[in-house]
């Protein structure tokens, strides 16, 4: 049966087919290779979206909806990109990306091209990605290994370790947009893991406030609290327990960001009057 998690991976990369129509300066996040990800329906709105009025119409149609998701979603898909850039001149020697969905970094940023890159998604995901790399280049690129699993059935090291992830590496771990679909226990399952790794390695993660989950606070997104994808969230946190959420798994917070940093280090400079959704936070963690 296919897990209705598969279902939402189409969202963000129809959001960066877009907004890579932006002129320079004026994108929140830039990826030539999402609308090839597309199915045939969203591609040609991707397309369509090429036109300046009808782009402009289509995300403010969305940001009446949902005030802040669309910014939020391109910031984020930023941050990823910037720190998995950083890393690797950090001198970081792999690449875990849980739950990595159609995230095509791994073949799209060039600092990656020659590190080890471990994509680790559900079993649907992965053979929709395999598919997609084989159109796309031939075979699977001969850095990148597809790791399927079910985070909240399986050991993320374990499988790790099996597709020879290198347990002496600092590695550099993105978890972008999966941690609201996981059990709590899956949640901790994965980073008791993730613990296995060696010190200076790197974790970037997003998380929804657990206020918004429990309904005490809907921070404007309320018409989205009854949304079906909703129904599909499980995992939350709050932003002053982080440190100590991380802490209990051998981490150390360097840096979380919300709407306010968001906006002025993404959004500002473009110019465009785009809000940033208060209730998914970004973080960057070390390991000690």
């Amino acid at each position: 049966m296919t897990n209705p998690a598969t279902r939402t991976a189409y969202g963000p990369m129809l959001l960066a087919a877009i907004e890579n129509s932006y002129p320079e300066g004026r994108g929140l996040t830039r990826d030539h290779l999402a609308a090839s990800l597309l199915p045939p329906h969203l591609r040609a709105l991707a397309w369509a979206c090429r036109n300046d009025w009808l782009r402009d119409r289509f995300i403010g149609l969305l940001e009446r909806q949902h005030p802040g998701g669309w910014a939020g979603i391109a910031c984020r898909k930023r941050y990823f990109d910037e720190q998995a850039t950083a890393a690797i001149a950090a001198g970081l020697g792999a690449v875990i990306n849980l739950g990595a969905g159609f995230d095509t970094r791994a073949v799209r940023l060039p600092a990656l091209a020659d590190i080890p890159v471990f994509e680790v998604d559900l079993p649907e995901n992965s053979a929709a990605k395999r598919a997609w790399l084989v159109k796309t280049f031939g075979a699977v690129p001969h850095h990148v290994t597809l790791v399927p699993i079910d985070f909240d059935r399986q050991d993320v090291g374990t499988a790790l370790a099996a597709q020879g992830l290198d347990p002496g590496t600092p590695a550099l771990v993105l978890w972008e947009g999966v941690t609201q679909y996981l059990t709590a226990a899956g949640v901790h399952r994965t980073l008791d893991s993730l613990a296995r790794l060696p010190a200076n390695s790197r974790l970037v993660f997003t998380y929804v406030r657990q206020d918004f989950l429990d309904g005490t606070d809907l921070h404007g997104f309320a018409d989205f609290a009854r949304h079906p994808v909703r129904k599909l969230w499980h995992f939350g946190l709050q932003p002053d327990r982080v440190a100590e959420f991380l802490q209990a798994h051998g981490w150390r917070e360097l840096e979380q960001l919300g709407p306010p940093e968001m906006q002025s280090r993404y959004v500002r400079p473009t110019g465009r009057p785009l809000q940033v959704m208060a209730i998914e936070r970004l973080v960057l963690a070390e390991k000690t």
